[in-house]
């Protein structure tokens, strides 16, 4: 048994994919369990994304469904997307920041070690009250691009810091490798077991 003792992973999608974007690889996301389970015993492996609501398709509805089904818990929220007024860009509206964040405290007693897939410097106040609690934290972004992804006082508050970059041998795969069609299971309803967190009420 790892010394790492109960592991924690909370993956903040969006932010993940657009780290590997910029170092040039795809996650292999059976590979990134199989690592951390050889790690420690891993309890829970949450993975954070916004789906825009009223479109017909998402790109993100594959991967949602295939992580679903296996060994990810997928907390996903929709939201709204609109034109900046001052930009006239597109924006979406919503953040699954503060949902991960509720997660990861409640998790706290139940785990020696939580890692966190982000860069995002608004989790630093999080990583500190995890460490109030006897929590590690582990992060795990890079510093690898120009800019680098990962926020200085994020990286600082972390425990340890791992760059991306250097887990690209066990976790990527090329980007022309996709699942294949058998891989992605059709499930019998879409997205079973999805939680849906969005500010609407039924």
């Amino acid at each position: 048994m790892s010394s790492f003792g109960k592991i924690a992973l909370f993956i903040d999608g969006a932010n993940l994919y657009a780290t590997a974007k910029a170092l040039g690889f795809d996650i292999d996301y059976k590979r990134l369990l199989s690592e951390f389970q050889s790690r420690g015993t891993l309890l829970r492996a949450f993975y954070y994304t916004t789906l825009i609501e009223d479109q017909e398709y998402s790109s993100l509805r594959p991967l949602i469904n295939w992580l679903d089904y296996n060994g990810y818990t997928v907390v996903t929220k929709l939201t709204k997307e609109f034109i900046d007024a001052t930009t006239g860009r597109r924006k979406v509206k919503g953040s699954m920041d503060v949902d991960l964040a509720v997660s990861a405290m409640e998790l706290a007693e139940h785990v020696e070690q939580i890692v966190l897939f982000s860069g995002d410097g608004d989790f630093r106040s999080l990583v500190e009250a995890l460490q109030r609690r006897g929590v590690r934290v582990t992060v795990v972004s890079t510093l690898s691009t120009q800019p680098p992804m990962i926020a200085d006082d994020l990286r600082r508050q972390a425990d340890v810091f791992i760059d991306l970059a250097d887990l690209r041998q066990k976790l990527g795969r090329d980007p022309i490798e996709r699942p294949a069609l058998r891989e992605l299971r059709q499930p019998q309803f879409l997205a079973r077991g999805t939680i849906k967190r969005d500010d609407q009420v039924e």
